[in-house]
């Protein structure tokens, strides 16, 4: 069977570096290409890191990119060009640069998630469900927690437990979007649907949906403890995008959630 070539954009970050470490161990991917914004001057993997461009993309299928939207604006204008499949973690997108995304689609697959594991997209699958069964009765909120060192909030999986609850009420998500709190102890529910944040340590990724009657509260969460599992679901996701034709695709595609 012939491999996979893939390259990873933002290699030194810790996604790439975590992307490396799997696509190792993977022997359906052959990983050609490595690229980050700044001069790297040393070999990783046996391949010497380059700037995002067509000379670096050229030899690849698929590419991998968790870096900041910016940057994936940009490989996905190079991607376009050399017609090359492209599977985004990248979160903190608005909503303009989510309707770019959506306008390469139309030219070359691309797979985005704002998070690539199968629970975390379990648990959007099953926030859309409980939200519509239990309808205009129930406020909701988003908690979530992350490491030190993650920039964005509200998260990119909180955003898609956000759009979950408002799909499930059929609703615009933008239109639901409440207020983004930061590291607060508490926070309040709302007829919108409201964020708190919490950046601290090392950790990888807590996420909780509430529901609220006011007689009684539902809680959804998942917690992860590794995570390898954003990169092996990634590369899951970059194998599986082979076999598309162009479009926007998702991980709720890929696990076949009606």
């Amino acid at each position: 069977m012939k491999k996979i070539s893939l390259a990873i954009t933002g290699c030194m970050g810790r996604m790439g570096q975590q992307l490396i470490k799997s696509s190792k161990k993977n022997r359906i991917f052959k990983l050609v290409s490595l690229t980050e914004s700044r001069k790297i001057n040393k070999k990783i993997s046996g391949i010497k890191p380059e700037k995002n461009s067509p000379s670096a993309f050229k030899k690849c299928n698929v590419i991998i990119d968790f870096t900041v939207p910016k940057c994936t604006l940009e490989i996905l204008k190079i991607a376009t060009k050399l017609k090359k499949r492209v599977v985004i973690g990248t979160t903190g997108f608005t909503k303009k640069e989510e309707n770019i995304i959506k306008g390469f689609s139309r030219r070359i697959p691309i797979l985005k998630a704002g998070n690539m594991s199968l629970g975390i997209n379990l648990l959007m699958y099953l926030t859309e469900i409980t939200s519509k069964s239990l309808g205009n009765n129930f406020l909701s909120k988003v908690y979530e927690v992350h490491h030190k060192h993650k920039i964005d909030y509200p998260s990119g999986t909180a955003l898609m437990l956000g759009k979950g609850i408002a799909d499930g009420k059929n609703k615009n998500f933008y239109n639901l979007i409440g207020k983004k709190y930061f590291n607060r102890k508490s926070f309040p529910y709302s007829k919108k649907i409201n964020f708190n944040s919490v950046r601290r340590g090392e950790v990888i990724g807590e996420h909780e949906v509430r529901f609220s009657s006011g007689k009684e509260i539902i809680k959804l969460n998942h917690e992860s403890f590794d995570r390898a599992l954003y990169s092996e679901g990634a590369l899951t996701a970059a194998a599986w995008l082979m076999s598309k034709k162009v479009g926007l695709y998702s991980m709720r595609d890929l696990l076949n959630f009606k």
